[in-house]
């Protein structure tokens, strides 16, 4: 740490190295955290942690690692769970895997998987004893708009079975957790961007000059939008929703179903139905 011997709080980022972890990086060293950031870039890692430092004085520890490795994701979830001053998770790692299902290579799925699902669900249960104990902190778990559009199709939107799927886990699993944490201090989010100006895209083989410069949002005011709407306590962020009262409109209308599904009996339908 560099002149500055007040306690600060600390947060790991994963997936910083670039796009929206690197702004939530250089936000959070702003507003006063060290930091652990993770990502399997070390050179891209080394210079963010050089400038936070320089402009921030922040103190930053750089984790290399492919979280979609178990071994690799174990080492960062031994670091989670011991830093007793952990304030904010932010799990953020993952990439698009944009294709034809029936094209998508297994272990690129199971990649994206490990990621979206299987790291995400390892490291919140690393952070989460230590911020109960303590009776604060903050779990910010990053997913995609795109969570929301399984009934969609893939006729305009691009074929996204694995990556939608696993992103919709990731908004199930942050809103039974919040649930489940009432009363602890501690808050969790999911935060559902739509298209945003990273290397995302391009990674996915998507040329995002495709997309209206319109729609297109900055990784900062991404971040802006996670850590005002975590303030608002606000489960579900969806930084370009103007209206919350459509998410309240979906939950009401799942619970609508879940009440008229409550049943012992075989619908009408599948008893009368003959070939």
């Amino acid at each position: 740490m560099t002149g500055n011997t007040r306690k600060r709080p600390s947060a790991l980022v994963t997936g910083a190295s670039s796009g929206i972890g690197a702004a939530f990086a250089e936000r959070l060293a702003e507003d006063g955290y060290d930091l652990a950031i993770v990502a399997r870039r070390r050179d891209r890692l080394d210079a963010l942690a050089e400038k936070l430092g320089q402009s921030h004085a922040a103190h930053v520890e750089v984790i290399t690692a492919d979280l979609s490795q178990p071994s690799k994701l174990r080492t960062v979830e031994n670091w989670v769970a011991e830093d007793s001053a952990l304030e904010l998770l932010v799990n953020n790692a993952g990439f698009g895997g944009y294709m034809p299902f029936v094209e998508l290579d297994p272990d690129k799925a199971t990649e994206l998987i490990n990621l979206k699902v299987l790291a995400v669900t390892r490291l919140t249960r690393a952070a989460l004893p230590g911020m109960i104990a303590r009776g604060h902190g903050s779990i910010i778990n990053v997913s995609s708009r795109l969570a929301f559009s399984g009934s969609l199709g893939s006729s305009q939107l691009p074929k996204r079975a694995t990556y939608a799927g696993a992103n919709a886990f990731i908004n199930t699993f942050t809103q039974l957790l919040q649930s489940e944490l009432e009363g602890t201090g501690v808050r969790v989010q999911v935060l559902c961007p739509g298209v945003v100006q990273t290397e995302f895209h391009e990674t996915a083989g998507i040329d995002r000059n495709r997309y209206p410069a319109a729609i297109v949002m900055k990784p900062d005011d991404v971040v802006q939008a996670s850590l005002a709407g975590l303030k608002l306590g606000e489960v579900i962020c969806v930084p370009a929703l103007e209206d919350p009262n459509l998410l309240t409109q979906i939950q009401e209308s799942e619970k609508r179903f879940l009440e008229l599904t409550r049943s012992g009996k075989v619908a009408e339908r599948y008893v009368s139905y003959h070939k």
